[in-house]
């Protein structure tokens, strides 16, 4: 077999998220049973991928991989093109260097989740959550500024038995474009579920004078999840780019990744 990467996008939208879920239309469901169909395989195919997005959840720059035959990356492309919905689209197919893996070589993931504090263009409606404003961007860009490092985020994570919260955020700002939208972006090694949702809503609190920056430092420090935060509705959330080491170095990467998840989930 050979291992193909798959970069996509989708709206998330009419998606039930990611993951494949009996009865509902999820990405995973809608990508594997086309690769199944298209390529007529005798067992469906099983897709992993580099960041499982919820419900509602957006994706400009998603990456996946399968294992199929040999030399049917042109053909599963040019075919994907064809028949899959528009809401979801296969930018590229091709064959991985040796030790790829979407979920367990990556390095990072960079999401953006856009705000908007009045009246905008209702064509962005669906990936632009409007809030009470106006938001003091310099305010929100500085508590941001202050998550970056290595940190526990139990206040942001729903709590899975067995793993950790700690994660590293390696980029963490906000900005306001020519149009208006508020943007706040966020890159880390990993995140937990509802986790960029959940500093979000911790930014736009800051973002609207109800605290101030160092609050975020307060949140920092608590050990369970902060019922003062609210979660954002997720289609505000995009996630833009995966982030990979040099070919090299892929296999490595993946072991230190797989010992680290194997470590965090011992009881």
């Amino acid at each position: 077999m050979t291992r193909y990467r798959i970069d996509l996008a989708y709206d998330g939208t009419d998606f039930h998220g990611w993951a494949v879920q009996d009865g509902l239309r999820t990405v995973q469901g809608t990508l594997q049973e086309w690769i199944t169909r298209v390529l007529r395989l005798d067992a469906p195919a099983e897709l992993t991928v580099a960041g499982r997005t919820d419900a509602g959840v957006h994706a400009r720059g998603q990456v996946a991989h399968v294992d199929l035959a040999p030399g049917v990356a042109e053909e599963l492309q040019r075919r994907l093109d064809r028949v899959l919905p528009p809401d979801v689209v296969v930018r590229r197919v091709a064959e991985a260097p040796d030790g790829f893996d979407a979920r367990f070589a990556a390095v990072w993931r960079r999401y953006v989740f856009r705000l908007s504090d009045a009246a905008g263009d209702p064509l962005t409606r669906a990936t632009r959550v409007r809030v009470r404003g106006p938001l003091d961007v310099a305010a929100l860009d500085a508590a941001a500024r202050r998550l970056v490092g290595l940190h526990d985020f139990a206040a942001f994570c729903k709590r899975r038995e067995g793993a950790t919260t700690i994660r590293e955020i390696l980029e963490a700002h906000a900005e306001r474009d020519e149009e208006g939208t508020v943007a706040v972006t966020l890159r880390a090694d990993a995140f937990c579920h509802s986790m960029v949702r959940s500093v979000v809503g911790a930014l736009v609190a800051v973002g609207q004078g109800r605290h101030d920056p160092a609050w975020i430092d307060d949140l920092l420090a608590r050990p369970e999840r902060a019922g003062d935060v609210t979660v954002m509705p997720p289609y505000g959330l995009v996630l833009e780019e995966v982030g990979y080491p040099a070919d090299a170095d892929l296999a490595a990467r993946q072991l230190q990744a797989r010992a680290r998840r194997d470590s965090e989930e011992q009881p």
